[in-house]
């Protein structure tokens, strides 16, 4: 089983990696890590922060639209993919389970953008360090970024593997990912807002609303970010992350649930491929 699982894991980090996903993933995060770090240099010194932390708490933010689309780009046509050039039939005619299928490619894919994140923000951070130097905060606040980020890579990489086995066909789970992230990442807290606004100052705002920022795993991942740097100027929903009435780690129990839920529906529906 162990030689099975890594064969098809290690096939399918070589496919990311010659498709050019990891490089191009790479690119993009270390580029706006960059803008953000040396064009917002110049608040350092007002907020009392280290441009590290600074730069990882303005990270946060922008992560939550990079790093979920990154991760659904890469991951949704990896079954559907499969289905529509035939090549899965032969994947399942080996003594392969499905469920090993799923779960090295989950593995590979996930491996593919922690790649891209750690070696990204690696980049940025060794540059923004040596120009403007290092402390413990600001490594601490940068370590926080890229294992959260893994985390939040790894949520949207199951999310997208069982649009996937879900869809069907290609086409069916392009539209599904673009749908999930407009939702999850966009919309969502667009509605929250919209729900603020509406109710005032009444139970919705004071009890509902901070629960339901917490179960989005987009919000969850910047919660857990921006709760442990004081000096970041935020408003709206990256504020309520010094105001939530429940300690910031519990948001990494939601990343957990996203991401167990995924995988086991997605095994669940790629046992019911029919290539």
């Amino acid at each position: 089983m162990i030689l099975r699982f890594a064969t098809i894991a290690a096939q399918e980090f070589r496919l990311a990696r010659r498709n050019l996903w990891v490089a191009l993933a790479t690119a993009a995060l270390a580029a706006f890590a960059l803008a953000l770090g040396f064009l917002g240099a110049g608040q350092g010194p007002a907020l009392k922060a280290d441009v590290l932390s600074l730069t990882a708490a303005s990270l946060s933010t922008l992560s939550v639209y990079l790093i979920p689309l990154i991760a659904l780009l890469m991951s949704y046509d990896a079954l559907s993919g499969e289905v529509e050039r035939g090549t899965l039939a032969l994947t399942f005619a080996t003594p392969a389970r499905r469920w090993e299928l799923f779960v090295a490619k989950f593995v590979a894919q996930t491996a593919a953008v922690g790649a891209a994140i750690t070696i990204g923000f690696a980049i940025a951070g060794g540059a923004i360090g040596a120009v403007y130097g290092l402390s413990a905060e600001g490594l601490a606040a940068w370590a926080r970024l890229v294992g959260s980020g893994f985390a939040l890579g790894a949520v949207f990489v199951a999310i997208g593997l069982a649009l996937s086995a879900a869809a069907g066909r290609t086409a069916n789970a392009a539209a599904f990912a673009i749908a999930c992230w407009l939702l999850l990442v966009v919309l969502y807290d667009l509605a929250l807002l919209g729900g603020v606004i509406a109710a005032g100052e009444g139970v919705f705002t004071s009890h509902i609303f901070p629960w339901m920022v917490l179960a989005n795993p987009a919000d969850a991942f910047r919660i857990y970010n921006l709760a442990a740097f004081d000096a970041a100027p935020v408003s709206g929903i990256d504020g309520l992350a010094r105001t939530l009435p429940f300690p910031p780690q519990l948001a990494l129990a939601v990343l957990g649930f996203w991401l167990a839920a995924p995988v086991l529906l997605g095994i669940r529906l790629t046992g019911k491929i029919v290539p």
